[in-house]
């Protein structure tokens, strides 16, 4: 029998020694949906079958191993338990970053899984028993903080991928596109991007609802509901120390842990949704950037990835996702999958693809103190730059007090050989920085 993935285990446990500067794998949960009405009334088979916790069966030779599998038996609550959220959360808090996105064909269930149903009105709420990770998360977290010694600012940005342009979810102005920029120091990150702070659950209830009715979806033949954009919902997390300094620009989220939640539009085949004109604009725009992911979590596998240049600037998805793909953070992903026959080559891509996102290793970085001493090696290479220092300015004093006849051939000498000396100086620093 060929087997697939890696048995990581529950992502909650794996995560109980602390990430920090290790190699820490993005955990997979796998989740299958039960057969739908239509399906069962089509008299579709289920081409699935879950052997144990970890193992899906997908036919008598091939199995797919991951740190969980779910079958259409399980609960939202059950889901919100086996995909270690609170850990990630808990990360988040002690100043980490923390990733949970989905990921599956158009239908799946992913934003079901992250969300829960669709709301049946304006103001009526989700049915608690069905809610989401994400209502779930909140719930947990707007507690947690309750009971923790210091103050914590909670803060949320909400924003959508549509059509490779970034629109604010929560902008109190006419929508607009946004602009994705790096620096050194923040990475990619969204320009004018709306951050708000709230106290309560129900506030952050309140910025979700806003976010999900803005939210672009459409119906066709293999969804009633289906989301044409990716989005990403950000939570910042701030514990101030005594030594921390308060943001000058209150636009921007305070430096601290976050968790971000990501919902990534279904990939689709144009001709099993029937989709035409704007839909399949749509379409194309979805299965590119996800084409796009896909080919940075290949390279991320390269063991020669160290020498190789990573495409994340190939799309808007790929950029906002670079740091929690390859880069700082604690990453979780949730697959999701049809058990439905008629979806199997849907199906195995989806796997095929969790399987490898699971090898990928991120080295997560906690905040860093001030105060903390730099390591020995840090203060070995500084005093070793000092006394290089020295030895520089004590051959340029010479040059100064050198008699006049020897003057023409000192200063040959520094041309040939004190810019050397410079060059040299600015990569060494530049290095410790």
């Amino acid at each position: 029998m060929e087997e697939r993935g890696s048995p990581d285990g529950d992502p909650a446990r794996n995560l109980e020694q602390g990430p920090e500067g290790s190699e820490t794998p993005i955990q997979v949960v796998l989740r299958v949906r039960p057969m739908s009405t239509v399906e069962l009334r089509r008299g579709e088979q289920s081409a699935l079958h879950c052997s144990g916790t970890r193992t899906l069966q997908v036919s008598p030779d091939v199995a797919f191993r991951f740190g969980a599998v779910l079958d259409g038996a399980r609960t939202q609550e059950d889901v919100f338990r086996a995909c270690g959220v609170k850990r990630l959360g808990e990360l988040a808090l002690r100043g980490f970053s923390c990733t949970v996105f989905t990921f599956g064909q158009t239908g799946s269930g992913k934003t079901y899984t992250l969300t829960g149903p669709p709301p049946q009105g304006e103001g009526v709420p989700v049915p608690p028993s069905l809610a989401g990770i994400m209502q779930r998360t909140f719930t947990w977290l707007l507690d947690r903080v309750q009971h923790l010694d210091s103050p914590v600012t909670l803060r949320a940005s909400y924003l959508e991928i549509y059509n490779e342009q970034v629109w604010d979810l929560l902008s109190l102005g006419s929508p607009r596109p946004l602009p994705v920029r790096w620096t050194k120091a923040r990475g990619f990150y969204v320009e004018q991007l709306r951050v708000v702070e709230f106290g309560s659950l129900e506030a952050l209830m309140e910025l979700l609802q806003m976010g999900l009715s803005r939210r672009r979806s459409s119906s066709h033949t293999l969804n009633q509901a289906s989301s044409r954009s990716h989005a990403l919902l950000t939570l910042h997390i701030s514990r101030p120390t005594s030594q921390q300094v308060p943001p000058v620009d209150l636009g921007e989220p305070p430096v601290g842990g976050k968790l971000c939640f990501v919902d990534l539009a279904g990939s689709e085949k144009v001709a099993a949704t029937g989709s035409q004109g704007q839909l399949m604009l749509e379409a194309n725009s979805i299965n590119r950037s996800l084409l796009a992911l896909g080919h940075c979590i290949s390279l991320l596998l390269d063991p020669q990835r160290k020498q190789n240049h990573i495409p994340f600037r190939d799309s808007k998805l790929t950029k906002l996702l670079a740091d929690s793909l390859g880069g700082r953070g604690v990453t979780l992903m949730v697959a999701c999958v049809s058990p439905s026959a008629q979806c199997l080559p849907e199906t195995l891509s989806t796997l095929r693809y969790a399987s490898r996102a699971q090898r990928i290793t991120t080295r997560p970085q906690g905040p860093k103190s001030p105060g903390v001493k730099p390591p020995q090696q840090v203060e070995n290479e500084l005093l070793r730059l000092q006394e290089e220092n020295r030895h520089l300015r004590f051959q340029l004093d010479q040059m100064h007090t050198t008699a006049p006849g020897a003057h023409g051939a000192r200063m040959a000498w520094a041309q040939r050989n004190l810019y050397g000396m410079l060059q040299e100086f600015m990569l060494e620093n530049e290095r410790l920085r």
